[in-house]
């Protein structure tokens, strides 16, 4: 019987598999180390006050990356090209999802919009993220390889996603809650289906490395665009919410260091 626990204990103890997946999983935290960094170095003076939030959490991003990179390191093995059709944050992109990476790296200063614009993507994406560290914490939490690295970063992904939440909102009361709802619902719909194409790319490669036969392939492909399918009915909501966070504040302290990994 498939299951995501299954599935991923497959994925992690064959090295060329474990090796794709630590690929990927680095270059995306990379990416977003990046684009943090560049939003924070270019925020309007009048919203300067995020600046040092945005930071902290470009450098959670890195931290991610190094880990996943220090992983691999531990299993004598160098990280692989990314094929493209696996690039969440680039597909995301063309679909004109999130500050496009030629005005990021233009030195002039972004707009107020573009800042709403940022922080109800990255609500969406740290929607998934959060979500996906819960579920292998779940299952992988007290695995000594792995445990220490994915509640270290499911922690971080929690305040990430309780940071878009506080400041999404408070921005809602400066006058932008009818932008704040127009990009959730774009990048959420947008979000679902880049997902679904990934996860096929992530398993046709997986399956590929580990000689899964067609039945196998066919029902996790199946079982991809079941989930989708229940997204775009109306799972997609959730990703659009906005609440008050348990957590306040909670990019306001200093970074955590990957200590023991990077």
């Amino acid at each position: 019987m498939l299951s995501a626990r299954s599935l991923f204990r497959e994925i992690v103890d064959h090295d060329d598999s474990f090796q794709l997946f630590c690929s990927i999983a680095a270059n995306g935290e990379s990416q977003g180390g990046w684009e943090n960094a560049r939003i924070a170095a270019l925020v309007p003076e009048g919203m300067r006050e995020l600046a040092p939030k945005i930071t902290r959490h470009g450098a959670d991003e890195d931290k991610h990356g190094r880990i996943f990179q220090a992983l691999l390191r531990k299993r004598g093995l160098p990280a692989v090209p990314v094929p493209p059709e696996t690039d969440y944050t680039m597909l995301l992109e063309r679909r004109g999802i999130g500050l496009a990476h030629d005005k990021l790296r233009r030195e002039e200063p972004l707009s107020e919009e573009d800042i709403v614009v940022y922080l109800a993507h990255s609500r969406v994406t740290e929607q998934r993220a959060a979500e996906e560290m819960i579920m292998l914490v779940r299952h992988f939490g007290d695995d000594p390889e792995l445990g220490k690295a994915i509640r270290m970063i499911s922690d971080d992904e929690d305040n990430h996603l309780a940071y878009c939440h506080e400041e999404l909102l408070r921005l809602a009361r400066r006058g932008h809650g009818r932008t704040i709802q127009r990009v959730l619902r774009q990048s959420a719909l947008a979000e679902i289906a880049v997902y679904r194409d990934v996860s096929l790319a992530v398993m046709d490669h997986m399956g590929r490395l580990l000689r899964w036969p067609a039945p196998k392939a066919a029902a996790l492909a199946a079982g991809i665009r079941g989930m989708y399918a229940y997204e775009r009915f109306g799972g997609w909501h959730r990703m659009v919410r906005l609440r008050p966070p348990e957590r306040r504040d909670a990019l306001g302290g200093r970074p955590t260091t990957a200590h023991g990994f990077a």
